[in-house]
Formats: structure tokens, sequence, C-alpha cells
């Protein structure tokens, strides 16, 4: 399921791949779909892929979902100690769209307007990704429209028990939110979230100026307390009020920018924090667009769960590799490319997990990071321009169905 995940994302490719690179000794012995049949010279396994799809189906998410988190953690022993000065996740949420099906479109329905209903089932996910080293946490999913739709601030809450003990919260304005702050510095997380500016004016009960460093306690409101009745009647959260104009790099007008922060550094190293927060919108591509994860192909809930987490997983194994160039080179894993990484990883894997001894298989593996040396970022000496958010109008070249 990762290799498919990989590469081109169908399960024939992944069956062909499979039969064509691993030896006969890696099946069960004996095995009766390796016996030749009367007339056969040699015996050879079918590339149907009825069993692989039954195979993921009947696989346990709970096993999924465990190997996913202990891979993580694993991976953030090896390779999640911060070379720099904090020890950070960052936070954001998505959306994925999904096959229209009965249980998708019960359990997810689609989003709705004045216009009517829309034909995709839609899921929200908040994903974590660890500040330097890229690695990502199992996301937390709900649906992101009907009667039981979810927040993207209360998913955070419910999967930060999952991150690992002590770190930074970083998250934009959308987590901004007192249920967000509380929720994080009650699990001992320390916190940097971006305020949209009534929220921080509120906050402040002044006019908010460039290099304000305000010292407040920040209390929930009546309308935080209507929205999250089980806040007890004391809840509060103390910490800094950070603002600080921002010159864009593209040339635009200056801004202000309002943080909250519990970390006790001073305000230039928060900015400077929250400034990598960047990092998280290019992990999102890399998920949605390298590995194909906007548009999900399973039907079922449980098969798309076990899709979402998967995914991950195949994140997970190219930062991994990528960690492990980026420490015999003396770099940085984000001074990697993830799609070249990821192309490599694509290429060998099969291979390495095909070859004929231990000897052969480091061989192969060391002709692998050879390449993955090679997938380094370049250093620009001008600043890339900066372009709207706005995509090409594709051309329509049938109508719309209305149903």
């Amino acid at each position: 399921m990762i290799l498919q995940r990989l590469s081109v994302g169908t399960m024939e490719t992944a069956v062909l791949e499979l039969l064509r690179t691993l030896p006969a000794e890696f099946w069960p012995q004996p095995c009766k779909r390796l016996q030749a049949r009367s007339g056969d010279s040699k015996a050879k396994l079918s590339s149907n892929t009825g069993s692989y799809n039954q195979a993921r189906q009947e696989l346990p998410l709970t096993i999924v979902e465990q190997s996913g988190d202990r891979a993580f953690l694993q991976l953030m022993e090896q390779f999640g100690r911060p070379a720099t000065k904090w020890d950070a996740f960052f936070v954001d949420g998505t959306t994925m769209r999904m096959p229209r099906s009965e249980p998708l479109r019960a359990q997810y329905p689609p989003a709705r307007n004045q216009k009517g209903e829309s034909h995709w089932p839609l899921l929200r996910i908040v994903v974590a990704h660890d500040l330097y080293s890229g690695l990502a946490m199992r996301p937390q999913s709900g649906p992101a429209s009907g009667d039981h739709a979810v927040s993207e601030q209360s998913l955070l809450e419910q999967a930060i028990d999952r991150l690992p003990a002590g770190c930074v919260v970083v998250a934009d304005a959308n987590f901004g939110v007192f249920s967000v702050a509380y929720a994080a510095t009650q699990r001992g997380h320390p916190v940097v979230l971006r305020l949209t500016m009534s929220r921080a004016k509120a906050l402040a009960k002044a006019a908010l100026r460039d290099g304000m460093d305000l010292r407040i306690r920040w209390e929930p409101s009546s309308h935080e307390r209507r929205n999250h009745a089980q806040l007890p009647a004391d809840a509060y959260v103390e910490g800094r009020l950070i603002v600080r104009q921002v010159q864009p790099s593209n040339g635009a007008i200056p801004f202000l920018l309002a943080l909250f922060t519990t970390l006790k550094d001073d305000a230039d190293s928060v900015i400077e924090l929250y400034g990598y927060r960047w990092n998280i919108e290019t992990d999102l591509r890399s998920l949605k667009a390298t590995l194909r994860l906007d548009q999900l192909n399973s039907t079922t809930p449980q098969m798309v769960a076990k899709e979402i987490d998967v995914g991950m997983l195949a994140y997970n194994l190219v930062r991994a590799v990528t960690c492990v160039a980026a420490q015999k080179a003396g770099l940085k894993p984000r001074q990697f490319s993830f799609t070249r990484v990821r192309n490599v990883v694509n290429a060998y894997a099969p291979m390495i997990a095909a070859a004929n001894d231990r000897r052969q298989a480091q061989q192969l593996f060391e002709d692998m990071m050879y390449y993955v040396n090679q997938a380094k970022l370049p250093r620009r000496r001008k600043k890339r321009p900066s372009y709207p958010r706005a995509a090409w109008q594709k051309p329509q070249t049938y109508p719309k169905r209305k149903q």
C-alpha cells in the first residue's frame, strides 16, 4: 500500500511491481500458487488485483494507526532532535475530496450552498509537522460539512495528546482562539498563535502598535464559553501579546502581525519562529500534490482512513531517507527536494526489497543515497517572484453535470 502511494497509485501497478521484484524465497513455503500446473514449465503468480484489494479491506484500521504512530515516534527519536533552539510543531488544516458513494456521503456529507449540494464528499483533516525534520504526526480527521461537521480547532484539541511532550505548537490565525491555547497549555505545550486584529485589540484593550510586547491574562469570552461548555469557570491562559510590523518580501504593503505566546523567549525570536510556519504549506503541497492525497480513491470510511494513514507512512518514509542524507551531508532536511527524493526512493525501494542478500541490498541503498544527495534545493541568488493565490482556469470541453 505504501508502494502504491509512492508510485502511479493504482492497485495494478503495485501488484505488478511486487511480482516483478520479489524473489520466490519471499513467499511462504510451500506456496501452492508457486507450484507448476500440468502443462506449465514454470509456476507464476496471478497479476489480478482481487486478492490484494480483499487484503486491504480486511487489514484492521487499528493496525494501520498503530503502525503509523509507532513509526512516527521512532523516527522522531532518531531524527527529530532539533538543530534549532526550538522543539516545535506546525499545525494546519486542509480538506480532501472523496468519490461519491452512499457510505461516504452519509458520513462525510458534501458541501451545500444556495445553488444546491456539491458532488464530492468532503473530509477535513488537521496535520502537525516537525519544524526541523518535516516528519508528520498521523492526522486527525472528521466531516467538513453536515450536521456533525467538525472544526479544525476541535480536531487539533483531539489530536494534541499525540504530540511529543513539551513541543511548541505554532499555528496561524484560524487556531488563534482561546480553546486551542487552553488545551495546549493544559497539556504542557507552549504556543505561538497568530491572532486576528480584532481579537488582538480585545486582548490588549488598547490600540495595537509596532513593538508592543504586553503580558496578558487571556480569559474566554461569553461566546467561547457557549461553544465550549466544558471549560472550567476559572479557565485562563497567561502569556504575551507581541505585535510587529512586517514588510512582505514581495514588496506589498507592510502589515501588523499579532502573536500570542507562552514562551519566555525574546520577541524577535518568537517572530523568527513563526516565520518558519510557511514550511507546513509546502508540506501540505507535498501530501496533496506529490502523493496525490487531494483526491482520495477509497469508497468506504474505513478504507478512506487507511488510505490517509498509509499516505502519511509513505510521506514519513521519504522524510526519513531525507534525514539520513541530511545527516551525512551536514545539511538541514528541509534543504532537500521532497519530490526528487520521492522519485529516487520510488525507483530504488523495489530493487532493495528484491536484493538477493544483505550485501547487495546495502550496495543498492548506497546507490540510492548517492542520488538522494543530488536532490538538494538550489541556492537562489535572487528571490523568486510572488504570484497571487489564483489558479488558471481549465478549458471546459463538456457541459457541467447537474445531477
